[in-house]
């Protein structure tokens, strides 16, 4: 992996077998990020285990027109030979678990013919499989954790990581994308997600696109892959686990955000998490 600039990477853990190697890592990225990453060999799989530095977008800029920046989610895929060029507005030290596969161990799951299309490549920009989540957070607490036959568990887990990975690209259909909705008003929702306060009704977002309801949830799905209510509570998530890296009080963030109560906020954190937010607030620290 090159990159012009790039942030600091300290490695925690790391793991190698024949599948992939898998690391434990902790990124510096304080100041403004401006890198072309490109591994020519390996799959680069991420998952953000702390806030993912602020307004983190990607352009792949062989196959891209110049102005086109994705964002970056929790978990995205950069596919080997493609060049990303990837900024952010930096942040806090960044914690990830990584998983470099090789292609020549993924090609038996993903087939001789898998192309990575315009469309799968926006996808891989924002990977919202739960089973995939949940598969690198037990690759996680392995790599810090390691118990009897730790290896060859590790070995089943990036397995599975591989074949669900390959499930969900295939989900991505070939056909170019049409009907999907216009740039100005993606840009218009992404900077809606991002105000800290109770998350948007789709008539709401429907009415600052000057669309019907059943319009933006038919041009979302099409531009991004995904479901514009999945999206939401995406990014509402993403919002609280940037203000848990802040002072601000649990009781605070679960109001600014919208949330009834402080309880409700911990019920839906932990479901999408596995952590209560002082759990995850206290990991954040240890990381730090």
């Amino acid at each position: 992996m090159s990159a012009a600039e790039p942030p600091s990477m300290t490695i925690h853990a790391e793991v190698r077998n024949p599948l992939a190697t898998a690391q434990l890592v902790r990124f510096d990225v304080s100041g403004p990020a401006d890198n072309i990453l490109h591994d020519k060999g390996r799959y680069w799989l991420d998952l953000c285990l702390s806030p993912r530095p602020r307004n983190a977008r990607a352009c792949y800029v062989d196959r891209w027109a110049p102005h086109r920046y994705e964002r970056i989610g929790n978990m995205f895929l950069a596919p080997p030979g493609q060049r990303m060029h990837a900024r952010s507005d930096g942040g806090p030290p960044q914690a990830s678990i990584l998983c470099h596969f090789s292609p020549e161990q993924l090609r038996e799951w993903f087939g001789e013919d898998f192309e990575w299309t315009d469309r799968r490549l926006a996808a891989s920009l924002d990977i919202p499989d739960a089973n995939i989540r949940g598969l690198l957070l037990r690759l996680a607490e392995e790599l810090r954790h390691p118990g009897f036959a730790s290896e060859v568990m590790v070995e089943l887990i990036v397995a599975q990581v591989a074949l669900e990975l390959a499930r969900y690209c295939a989900t991505v259909q070939d056909a170019p994308a049409t009907g999907g909705l216009s740039p100005w008003r993606l840009r218009i929702i992404e900077a809606r997600l991002k105000e800290v306060r109770e998350p948007p009704t789709l008539s709401e977002l429907a009415k600052l696109c000057n669309l019907s309801v059943r319009q933006l949830t038919r041009g979302f799905r099409t531009s991004r892959g995904r479901s514009i209510g999945d999206y939401v509570e995406q990014c509402r998530l993403d919002n609280a686990k940037r203000l848990l890296g802040t002072e601000e009080s649990v009781k605070a963030i679960a109001y600014s955000l919208g949330f009834a109560s402080p309880s409700s906020f911990s019920f839906s954190f932990r479901r999408a998490t596995g952590e209560t937010p002082s759990e995850f607030r206290q990991r954040m620290l240890r990381v730090s």
